[in-house]
Formats: structure tokens, sequence, C-alpha cells
């Protein structure tokens, strides 16, 4: 196990995380981000993520996760759309369908568990 740590979110460097390709619906996004605690099961991990504008599909694992710059909108296959910002906290559960239209560039904190 590592020792309590503090990352300063803003200014955290991120290493390329590239979308396959069937996930980008409109634009150029690219998507950076950084693990910066994974648990020894690898079933809890904790970091750093960014996405530029553009429209993306994913399907979400069980997040919860804090937006620190940037603005989202995203719609929930069968459930609510959600328009995200600074300071918003948002769930995403495991399984849920979504698509990301990203306004300004976004960049969040998240804690994942994985089923």
């Amino acid at each position: 196990m590592t020792h309590s740590f503090v990352v300063h979110v803003p200014e955290a460097e991120l290493e390329p995380e590239p979308l396959s390709p069937e996930q980008i619906v409109s634009g150029t996004p690219e998507v950076t981000g950084k693990v910066v605690w994974e648990s020894a099961d690898g079933r809890r991990v904790r970091g750093v993520w960014q996405i530029t504008p553009g429209v993306v599909t994913d399907t979400e694992a069980d997040e919860m996760f804090v937006v620190l710059s940037g603005s989202a909108t995203i719609e929930v296959a069968g459930g609510p759309t959600l328009t995200v910002g600074p300071g918003d906290l948002a769930v995403l559960r495991e399984g849920d369908r979504t698509t990301w239209t990203v306004h300004e560039t976004l960049r969040k904190a998240y804690a994942i568990d994985l089923g």
C-alpha cells in the first residue's frame, strides 16, 4: 500500500489515452489521464482524466467524479441528461451507455470501483 499523498489536479501531468475511432461521434476529441492510485487487486482506481471538445460515446464503470474545469453534457441512454461543470460531483453507474458532448476541455478527478 502506498503512503498518503496529495496531487495538485489542475497541473497534474497526464498521458495520452487514445479513444477508439468507434467512440468518436464528432469533432477531434483527445483524452489524457493519469492513475494516481490503484488497489492491489486492481478493482479500485483513483485518477485524473481530461477530454478536449467533441462528442464521444462510452460504457461507464461505477464512478464518482468531480469536475475541476471545463463543461460537458452527458446523456445517459434510458436515463437522465447531466450537465457538469467546475465544482460538480457526478455519479455514473456501471454499464451506463453515455454520450458525452464536451463544450470546453473538461478535467476531472475520479474514483472508480470495478465489480
